[in-house]
C-alpha cells in the first residue's frame, strides 16, 4: 500500500487487537485496494523450536472452498500410473526421462512435484535443483504416493502443503480477496485446526502466539487465535 493508502486505512483499524475471525477477514477485504484479485495469507507464530527435528510442523490440508488459484503439477512416475495422472489434469507428465530433462536445465515450469515411490531414488539426485525452490516431493507432504492420480486432483482441488519457515512461522494462502468472507472463515478455519491438530508433543506453552491475515497488499490484522 502506498504511504496515504496506509495511513487511510490505519484509522479503519486497530492494530494491537486481536479480531474474531470473520471480522478480521472483513477487514482484509474492505482494506483491500489493488486492481487485481489479491491472495488472503495468514501467517501463524508458533512456540515451537525449529532447529529441534521433532518440532517441525509440516503437513497437507484440503481447503474446503480452494485457493482460487490454478497450480501446474508435474508427477515423476512410471508408465500406468503417469497416464492416469495426465487424465487427472497434471500439467507435465513423465518417468527418468523427465529427471533428466530436468537435471539438465530443463526450466521448472510447474508449482508442486508428485512423485510414486519408486521413482524417489531417480528424483532424489536433482536435490540441487529442486530443494532451493521447495520443490522435492516429500511423504509428509503429501507428494510422495502410489496413487499419484488421486493426488493430483486433491492439490488441483484445493489442498494445500504448508511447512515451518526456520524462524518458526507458517505461511499459507486460505483464498481471494473476491471470495466471500465465510468462504474465507471456513478455508481459515480448516487450517488452524489442522495446524492445531499436528500440534508437536514437545511443543511449549502457548501453541500459536500470533495469527495474522493480509492480502497481498493490504495490511496485517491481528486475529484471536483463542477462536479456534
Amino acid at each position: 500500500m502506498s504511504g496515504k493508502k496506509t495511513i487511510e486505512a490505519k484509522k479503519r483499524y486497530d492494530d494491537q487487537n486481536a479480531y474474531a475471525p470473520d471480522e478480521a477477514i472483513d477487514l482484509v477485504k474492505s482494506l483491500a485496494s489493488a486492481k487485481f484479485d489479491e491472495t488472503v495469507e495468514a501467517v501463524f507464530r508458533l512456540s515451537i523450536d525449529p532447529k529441534k527435528a521433532d518440532q517441525l510442523v509440516r503437513g497437507t490440508v484440503a481447503l474446503p472452498n480452494g485457493t482460487g488459484k490454478s497450480i501446474r503439477v508435474c508427477v515423476i512416475a512410471g508408465a500406468d500410473k503417469a497416464k492416469a495422472a495426465e487424465e487427472a489434469g497434471a500439467d507435465v507428465v513423465g518417468g527418468e526421462e523427465l529427471v533428466d530433462e530436468l537435471a539438465g536445465g530443463r526450466a521448472l515450469d510447474f508449482d508442486l512435484m508428485i512423485a510414486s515411490p519408486d521413482m524417489m531414488a531417480k528424483v532424489g539426485t536433482l536435490g540441487r535443483v529442486l530443494g532451493p525452490r521447495g520443490l522435492m516431493p516429500n511423504p509428509k507432504a503429501g507428494t510422495v504416493t502410489a496413487d499419484v492420480a488421486k493426488a493430483v486432483g486433491e492439490f488441483k482441488g484445493g489442498r494445500i502443503e504448508y511447512r515451518n519457515d526456520r524462524n518458526g512461522n507458517i505461511h499459507a494462502s486460505v483464498g481471494k480477496v473476491s471470495f466471500s468472507v465465510e468462504q474465507l472463515s471456513e478455508n481459515l478455519r480448516a487450517l488452524a485446526n489442522e495446524i492445531n491438530r499436528v500440534r508437536p508433543s514437545s511443543a511449549k506453552g502457548t501453541y500459536i502466539r500470533n495469527l495474522v491475515v493480509s492480502s497481498t497488499m493490504g495490511p496485517g490484522i491481528k486475529v484471536d487465535a483463542g477462536a479456534f
